[in-house]
């Protein structure tokens, strides 16, 4: 077991090394472009994300849609993940985090389009898609379409279900004294009370939920960038001139080269919204849209919220903390977040707390739908029930069992799920370009599209 954990935590360095970082964040750049910087339609989207678009086909409403990827992405990397790319990469890492969710919003954006441009519709009504329904109809490509919903099945139970759990468990006993089995129970009690309706009770209590979370933290960060006033313009500065330049020893940081704060910033940036990855496109394709590129739109405006508003957030809050308090141990990694919230008096460690526990609790209802959608392509309908179960005893093992195996595989996982998402949207980047122009340069992003944009199957 042990010579296989290092096989897995070897391949995980090489998947996760730099061509794969540079094969992202260039079809980043090369989806920017292709689109006519969509990036400049970001308000649109964000308009379009709180309408509702109910004469058209889907099982949930475009909101639905998108607050369900935000609760899948919405996590511990925000919180956790910028801590760590500040703690191996310095201050710089912060704004390639930020510029890998800037242009990561195109890749969103494509690959949304694509999952509702190839959906398909069942004999009940249901709308399904996702990167192997645009290999499958797209490219005529199924047998990478297999290999993709063989990653994601098994992804899910690393990424979105155990090490989700643990978190929880973890914290809940750190703080609270709980034992984990009991945190175990009862988060699988309250999962398995929301997956068993399926999409539409995941949908609902995530437009709820997703909401709360976000604002919950974000007052938080506020609070701290306020008491921090007098150091976030030089936190601010500190971060744009390190991104570019290498940094002497000095200041409450060490020195830090421009190569690392790239590496570290653009991997967790990547990390955090799951742009390329594939997952969140699983879901818009059950959104009532009118058009492709409508709920494109609408995907795209998630990876806005989450790395280009959170993860800002988050990293101005930790540099400016430790320069105000310079004996912050740089190198702390997931606890710079912790010392920064600490300095709220009282209620600091409360608000990251709950912080904490709505975003893994949200990631573990996301990724449910995420893996059951992969596994319904492989074997049909008749596994869904099944696999909710297997889903549900899953959260309750994570929460009582050390997974470190678990969560480098599952990061390996989600590498190769990334690879035959991304071979579908740079060959279909001319389809992308087509609808774009369609619908949101020459058209009415309000048209309809044909009724037999999708396909039905039995």
């Amino acid at each position: 077991m042990e010579a296989f954990h290092s096989f897995i935590g070897w391949l995980n360095g090489y998947l996760w090394g730099p061509p794969m970082l540079i094969l992202l964040f260039g079809t980043h750049i090369y989806l920017t472009i292709r689109t006519g910087f969509m990036q400049k339609h970001i308000f649109k989207a964000i308009k379009l994300s709180v309408k509702k678009d109910e004469k058209s086909a889907g099982d949930i409403s475009q909101f639905g849609a998108l607050t369900t990827a935000l609760a899948a992405t919405i996590g511990t990397g925000n919180i956790i993940g910028v801590a760590t790319a500040i703690a191996l990469g310095g201050p710089g890492a912060v704004l390639w985090c930020w510029l890998t969710g800037v242009f990561g919003i195109a890749t969103k954006y494509s690959e949304a389009l694509l999952s509702v441009k190839y959906r398909v519709k069942t004999s009940d009504g249901t709308m399904l898609g996702g990167p192997m329904y645009a290999l499958e109809n797209g490219l005529n490509m199924k047998w990478l379409g297999v290999l993709f919903c063989v990653f994601t099945g098994i992804a899910a139970f690393g990424i979105g279900n155990t090490v989700q759990a643990n978190s929880i468990a973890s914290m809940a006993h750190e703080t609270f004294s709980i034992a984990p089995w009991i945190t175990g129970a009862l988060l699988a009690i309250m999962t398995g009370a929301v997956i068993i309706g399926g999409v539409k009770w995941i949908a609902r209590v995530c437009e709820a939920l997703v909401p709360f979370m976000a604002v919950f933290y974000v007052i938080g960060c506020v609070i701290i960038i306020v008491m921090n006033a007098a150091f976030v313009l030089p936190a601010l500065k500190l971060i744009v001139v390190h991104a570019f330049t290498p940094m002497a020893a000095g200041g409450g940081f060490a020195g830090y080269a421009v190569m690392m704060a790239m590496r570290y910033g653009i991997a967790r940036g990547l990390f955090s919204n799951e742009s390329g990855l594939g997952s969140a496109p699983l879901v818009a394709a059950a959104a009532r849209t009118r058009n492709p590129v409508r709920q494109a739109l609408v995907s795209a405006s998630g990876t806005f919220w989450d790395t280009v508003v959170i993860c800002a957030l988050t990293g101005i809050v930790i540099v400016s903390s430790m320069l105000r308090n310079p004996s912050i141990d740089q190198f702390q990694g997931a606890q710079l977040t912790k010392a920064a919230f600490d300095m709220i008096p009282v209620v600091g460690p409360l608000v990251l707390t709950v912080g904490l526990l709505t975003f893994v609790f949200s990631t573990i209802l996301g990724w449910s739908y995420y893996g059951e959608r992969a596994v319904e392509y492989l074997f049909g309908k008749v596994v869904i029930i099944p696999y909710r179960i297997l889903w549900i005893i899953g959260v309750f093992v994570g929460a009582t069992l050390s997974l470190p195996l678990v969560w480098d595989l599952a990061d390996a996982l989600n590498a190769m799920m990334a690879i035959p998402n991304l071979v579908a949207m740079l060959l279909l980047s001319g389809v992308i370009a087509r609808e774009t122009k369609k619908y949101l340069v020459d058209g009415d992003i309000d048209d309809a599209a044909p009724e037999d944009y999708f396909k039905e199957i039995s």
